[in-house]
């Protein structure tokens, strides 16, 4: 792993960070016989986009649910953002997800609630994120709504909706609490080409103009080679092999040219 991310900026200026903003060391996780994490390692940087790519039911999931306490690892440590969540309360980890935005597998907006009803669930969930939930309400579903181009739908249903403006609305929903790190599960997922290929330049642009670090976890090696900074293998429950697309493309290992091919 590197001692040191460094990543170019849109203006040209250099952003480095030595401490890992998430810090995976000796994770394992297993479900009876069934041992999905066998002492996972992982870092991720500030402004980095992080690829994992394994195959279905390596653990990508079960990894990325431990980031953010809906399951609980049988060992190891997860640092985010210096915090070791295996360790904190209820309290001090539901505060600690206010500064993680999770976009889902398939979206998951709730249908009974318009766009704007959507966006407003996490804000009311966590009212202490805003000064004032009366009057900063709007601005910020507005903000997010724009910053995914859909200000237009926020009174309309979610059947209303494509699947790509789902997929963004639920990336605005992610936005809303201003979080430090994204964690993306697979964000292409369902989506024609074309409209992959939106969300793709969308993840990236959020990157760039919210600095925010991400974990995308995908099977869309187009997606992994336009979005990645970095990308890991999981095999086996483990970081089998980590580097950029380009490195990892040029391996002669058949595990990891299987992912290439």
């Amino acid at each position: 792993m590197p001692d040191k991310y460094s990543s170019v900026q849109s203006d040209g200026s250099i952003l480095t960070s030595s401490e890992p903003v998430i810090l995976v060391k000796d994770l394992y996780k297993s479900f009876g016989d069934n041992h999905v994490l066998n002492g996972f390692q992982m870092e991720l940087y500030a402004g980095e986009n992080l690829v994992i790519i394994g195959k279905s039911g390596s653990g990508k999931s079960v990894l990325i649910k431990c980031m953010v306490g809906l399951l609980e690892p049988d060992a190891g440590k997860l640092i985010i953002l210096g915090k070791d969540i295996t360790s904190l309360g209820r309290e001090e980890l539901d505060h600690l997800r206010t500064e993680i935005g999770f976009l889902f597998q398939g979206s998951a907006l709730y249908d009974s609630m318009t766009v704007r009803e959507n966006l407003e669930f996490p804000l009311r969930r966590h009212d202490n994120k805003i000064a004032d939930a009366s009057s900063e309400t709007n601005l910020l579903i507005e903000r997010a709504l724009d910053d995914v181009g859909l200000k237009h739908t926020i009174d309309l249903m979610p059947n209303e909706l494509s699947g790509g403006m789902k997929r963004r609305v639920a990336l605005a929903r992610t936005l809303i609490l201003n979080p430090k790190v994204i964690l993306y599960d697979e964000p292409t997922s369902g989506l024609d080409p074309i409209t992959a290929k939106e969300i793709i330049e969308l993840i990236l642009e959020i990157q760039q103009q919210r600095k925010t670090a991400s974990i995308i976890i995908t099977h869309d090696m187009d997606c992994a080679r336009v979005i990645s900074n970095r990308m890991v293998i999981l095999i086996d429950g483990i970081n089998y092999v980590e580097g950029s697309y380009a490195e990892l493309s040029k391996s002669t290992d058949p595990k990891v040219q299987a992912f290439f091919k």
